[in-house]
């Protein structure tokens, strides 16, 4: 088992930046990929970005291809994911996921710990 929190979401203008954090607790966080995944009310839970175990290969949807960058810092037990010009569209509640499986495009049904998720809301 492992526990997952998300922090930093808030209110930002549409061109802002913004970072989120995911801190894990429990089983080793390095022993999991991690995913950050998003939704908006009434919307589909749409895949956001993936980091491997190690933090050397990562994968990210073509919407936020070029502005995210997801990271990890394994001894912090803690994921990132550094938001930057930020579109009215990226508005969602933000989630963090791990799963046991290799890097790859993530479902959320493939997710197999999830946290609560935090807000980002840009503005326009």
């Amino acid at each position: 088992q492992v526990q997952l929190v998300e922090s930093g979401g808030g209110l930002v203008q549409a061109g802002g930046s913004l970072r989120l954090s995911c801190a894990a607790s429990g089983r080793t966080f390095s022993s999991y990929t991690m995913d950050w995944f998003r939704q908006a009310p009434g919307k589909e839970r749409e895949f956001v970005a993936a980091i491997n175990r190690s933090g050397g290969s990562t994968l990210y949807a073509d919407s936020v291809k070029g502005r995210f960058t997801i990271s990890r810092d394994n001894a912090k037990n803690t994921g990132y994911l550094q938001m930057i010009s930020l579109k009215p569209e990226d508005t969602a509640v933000y989630y963090c996921a791990a799963d046991m499986g290799i890097l790859a495009l993530g479902t959320p049904e493939a997710m197999d710990h999830w946290g609560k998720g935090t807000l980002v809301t840009v503005s326009s």
